[in-house]
């Protein structure tokens, strides 16, 4: 006998029903629909052409509000979104005028498989600033810091191509430039080098332009090539005095000296060769010669001589352009004699046992008119010198020099020198 299966259609309906309510249930507990924010720091700004065709720069608005991005997507799908994945444009031909001022540009985001509709930003607008283009042209300075080049050898000549940069950028940025540099290393070259290097623009304060700032600058050369061409050194290079007029009456020119003695130059191999035949001297004269006109005592002045070089010539790094010229004046039937330094040349009278004496210069220089004699017959060992020490501590003094002469001749001025006192020390107290 047959048995007859019943009829559960129904049941496999509501079991399969139920089966797919728990599946949509378990999904979405766990993968549920929820929302993300995101920092997007790169909101790109398209069509600035769009606006700098007024002839007006766009600039970012420095207290614009950071631009926060919220997307609305299942907990997977947000998981394997980052920053990056996410695109901000803010396209200037959608500026809502261009009258005010900030101008406000409608900022759009998209991401990849989101929905517009799932996606939000605040603030909704880029801010930015118009500001009028201005233009200029600047000259290119070379720079090359601290830099020295190798011993025996001076920069003669920088040579910079181009010579002069335009600049466009917004009026009030071009109106703070102060210049233009480029900067070249020649720190310890022994031959001439060529560069190429990238231009650096400082402001008036003497700061470099910040890269925020660079964003809205054009140039028409970013790069210079820097030539720089070596020069020899020539150390020992005398300096010769010249001076115009006559001393008063009864008096001569005894000698011209000059603080220092002798100079160093750099300079083309040309120019050197042309100093060689010169007797390595620069000579101070014509408009640069003393004037001595009635002296009775040495005329003193400062002379620069950077101003006498011939072309092709300078000197050297760290020198001073000006030196001292002394041209000395004496009565007649004077002369300058000089002194060593020293105890076998100078005697110390009432110096204490305990203490010793050094002197602080080389020598003295001793003036003495014959009075009745011939100076030229006085010599260097016919001049006593001594030193009265008493009361003297330790320490450092300027002292009178007591010169004794023989007869016939006397001082024209008084004598002093600098020394210095301190204590004799002995082995206990080393110890």
């Amino acid at each position: 006998m047959k048995t007859k299966r019943p009829n559960n259609f129904p049941l496999k309906i509501m079991s399969l029903a139920v089966a797919i309510l728990v599946w949509l249930i378990v999904v979405n507990v766990d993968n549920p629909v929820i929302s993300k924010t995101y920092i997007i720091s790169n909101v790109e700004l398209i069509n600035k052409q769009y606006i700098e065709d007024t002839d007006k720069v766009c600039m970012r608005d420095d207290e614009q509000t950071p631009v926060r991005v919220t997307i609305k997507a299942e907990r997977k799908t947000l998981s394997r979104i980052t920053a990056e994945n996410i695109q901000a444009v803010a396209d200037a031909q959608q500026a809502v005028s261009l009258e005010t001022n900030p101008v406000m540009i409608p900022i759009s985001v998209t991401c990849p498989g989101i929905s517009q509709n799932n996606i939000s930003v605040q603030p909704q607008n880029m801010s930015v600033r118009l500001e009028d283009r201005a233009t200029a042209e600047f000259m290119v300075t070379v720079n090359s810091g601290e830099g020295m080049p190798g011993k025996g050898y001076e920069i003669g000549s920088q040579i910079v191509s181009p010579e002069k940069v335009r600049i466009t950028g917004p009026k009030s940025m071009i109106n703070k430039i102060d210049k233009v540099i480029a900067n070249v290393d020649v720190n310890g070259i022994t031959e001439d080098t060529t560069d190429t290097e990238n231009l650096t623009i400082i402001d008036k304060n003497q700061e470099q332009l910040s890269e925020d700032s660079m964003k809205y600058i054009g140039m028409d050369n970013a790069k210079a090539t820097v030539t720089t061409k070596l020069w020899k050194v020539r150390a020992g290079v005398k300096i010769n005095v010249n001076y115009k007029g006559e001393p008063a009456d009864g008096y001569v020119v005894d000698s011209a000296v000059t603080v220092p003695e002798t100079v160093s130059v750099a300079g083309s191999e040309e120019a050197l060769d042309e100093l060689k035949v010169m007797g390595n001297t620069i000579w101070v004269q014509d408009e640069k010669s003393v004037d001595i006109s009635g002296a009775k005592n040495d005329v003193e002045e400062k002379v620069n001589i950077s101003e006498l070089l011939s072309e092709g010539l300078k000197l050297t790094s760290g020198s001073s352009e000006e030196v001292w010229v002394n041209i000395r004046v004496l009565p007649e039937g004077g002369k300058i004699f000089t002194i060593p330094a020293t105890k076998d040349s100078v005697r110390f009278k009432n110096k204490a046992d305990n203490l010793q004496v050094s002197f602080e210069i080389d020598k003295m220089e001793v003036r003495v008119k014959a009075v009745d004699g011939d100076i030229e017959a006085l010599s260097d060992d016919d001049i006593k010198a001594s030193i009265d020490l008493s009361d003297k501590e330790e320490g450092s003094y300027e002292v009178p020099v007591k010169i004794n002469l023989p007869k016939g001749y006397e001082l024209i001025e008084d004598v002093k020198t600098e020394i210095k006192v301190s204590k004799v020390s002995t082995i206990a107290e080393e110890k």
